[in-house]
């Protein structure tokens, strides 16, 4: 009997989504969701502020903070990649990272994403949009 070396499996890529009522309130949740779903990332707290940052905005600046309204998480996880979207029910600006005044107390969120992931980009419309950061880096083995 002979053994026969099986190749190196790669692990298949994660995927989990949550929706979220649109309450203030529900941005710990988001934490708490992302949290344990990446325990052990080694960029988990760049993750959590973006996920975060794009949950604020959704409540503040979308459908998705007014009553009724509703948000969706998704983070994609593969080898090194971690991915964070927030899908919210549309608001009349496009997400923007803009340098916010020295003052002023908002407008920061999308320039800080900016600058701590790897990318991050949105699609959609005034119905609703996706805002996503992708974050790179290695994981302990």
């Amino acid at each position: 009997m002979s053994l026969t070396m099986l190749p190196a499996v790669q692990p298949a890529p994660l995927r989990w989504r949550r929706s979220f009522p649109g309450g203030p309130e529900q941005a710990r949740d988001v934490r708490r969701f992302v949290g344990c779903l990446l325990a052990g990332c080694p960029y988990l707290d760049d993750v959590l502020l973006a996920a975060d940052e794009l949950v604020v905005n959704a409540l503040r600046h979308t459908k998705s903070g007014q009553d009724g309204g509703f948000f969706t998480v998704e983070i994609a996880q593969d080898g090194g990649l971690v991915a964070v979207s927030v899908t919210d029910q549309g608001g009349p600006a496009e997400p923007a990272a803009v340098d916010a005044g020295e003052l002023a107390e908002s407008g920061r969120g999308l320039r800080t994403i900016a600058l701590t992931a790897a990318t991050w980009g949105w699609h959609g419309n005034g119905e609703g949009r996706t805002v996503t950061a992708v974050f790179t880096g290695e994981w302990a083995a």
